[in-house]
């Protein structure tokens, strides 16, 4: 009996917390696939405070896109360079978009160069498309400015 008891308590709390941690972010994906935007946000703010990479893209999409909270874009910016900072491939293509459009941020396809190339180094094949895109508009002094963002980035 005396072995039941000496059960670390740290692994037992941690799979609690993750697996609330879990279901409270997949009632915000639920929430938002029934355009629930405010339920979603209610989900997800708790944990992107918290620090979690996937909830801070989600709230930084519901502020680029200005649902079921006010559009503020330097808000969705916010979140999704968060979220990238963290290596969230999503963020990161995200941020090359917005860089890519002018939208939110000055007009730059160096940065939007370096955003794409940080996600498709990971796994979003996407980004690699886009990165070539983008690539293909610049001129030899943006692609080696380009460059040198990427050069500097540092890795989470």
């Amino acid at each position: 009996m005396k072995h039941l008891f000496q059960i670390p308590v740290l692994p037992l709390v941690l799979l609690l917390t993750t697996s609330t941690y879990a279901a409270d972010y997949q009632t915000g994906v639920e929430a938002s696939l029934r355009r629930d935007f405010a339920t979603a946000y209610q989900e997800w703010e708790p944990l992107a405070q918290q620090g979690d990479a996937s909830s801070q893209f989600q709230l930084g999409w519901l502020y680029i896109e200005g649902n079921g909270v006010p559009q503020d874009l330097q808000q969705g910016i916010q979140w999704y360079t968060r979220s990238a900072e963290q290596g969230y491939a999503f963020a990161q293509t995200a941020l090359g978009r917005l860089y890519e459009q002018g939208r939110g941020v000055p007009q730059s396809l160096p940065m939007a160069y370096m955003w794409y190339s940080i996600a498709a180094s990971t796994w979003d094949k996407t980004a690699a498309r886009d990165k070539d895109r983008v690539a293909a508009q610049m001129s030899h002094a943006q692609l080696a400015e380009g460059r040198k963002l990427l050069g500097n980035w540092k890795a989470p």
